[in-house]
């Protein structure tokens, strides 16, 4: 976590400028300005991007905490573990769920217990997001799973959408028991999502529940199923 390969050389009144230019009113002199903060050692970044965060401009903190993802250094994975273990607004907590999955695989049980912990639908869909892009996924299916118990359609959805990506592992045979049930589902949005997910999987259950879909009451879930009968 070291940035001894970024550019050091640049003088206070630079910084000083840098700094200014993120409380700029123009949002492109804010980013510019993020983006010259994460070419300079995390040792002189990550500090300016913690003052940042006492702002009560929630688009300012927002940028500090976009910042911090851009420095792998343990007091960034630090002041970022802070604010996914604080109430804090649900647009920053997801901003930060977002830069801490920056750090790789110490982040996954981070998320994952940011997950159990948050019922914010912008937090829970931050999360799956990301997670769906790594190859944890026995992750994956505990979240997918609690995920589905969601009071917020488009968390359940995303849930079942990040079961596509169980269906290419080892727990394959578990994401289809879900898949199953959900294949029954009386909300024709829920069946839809199932039939996307079941899309490319060879597998005979797989196959069975696009035929199964295909049937549906619902034309929109029957186009979904015929389109994941051709994929297969």
């Amino acid at each position: 976590m070291q940035d001894e390969d970024r550019s050091a050389a640049i003088n206070a009144e630079q910084l000083a400028e840098i700094e200014q230019n993120l409380r700029a009113t123009g949002l492109n002199h804010r980013w510019a300005a993020v983006i010259q903060l994460a070419a300079v050692p995390a040792e002189v970044a990550v500090p300016i991007f913690k003052r940042l965060l006492n702002e009560k401009d929630v688009g300012l903190r927002r940028l500090a905490v976009v910042g911090l993802g851009k420095h792998l250094s343990e007091e960034s994975l630090q002041t970022l573990q802070t604010i996914l273990a604080g109430p804090g607004d649900p647009m920053i907590v997801a901003e930060a769920a977002n830069s801490i999955f920056e750090f790789g695989d110490l982040a996954i049980p981070l998320l994952q217990d940011l997950f159990g912990r948050s019922s914010h639908w912008l937090v829970r869909q931050t999360i799956i997001s990301a997670l769906v892009e790594t190859d944890r996924y026995e992750v994956i299916l505990a979240v997918a799973q609690i995920a589905l118990t969601d009071e917020t359609k488009a968390v359940r959805e995303l849930g079942i959408l990040a079961l596509k990506r169980v269906l290419q592992s080892p727990l394959q045979a578990a994401a289809l028991e879900i898949l199953s049930e959900l294949a029954r589902d009386p909300d024709w949005q829920i069946r839809w999502c199932t039939a996307i997910s079941l899309h490319g999987c060879p597998e005979t259950q797989a196959k069975e529940l696009i035929a199964q879909l295909q049937q549906d009451e619902d034309f929109r879930v029957v186009a979904a199923a015929l389109e994941g009968l051709t994929n297969n």
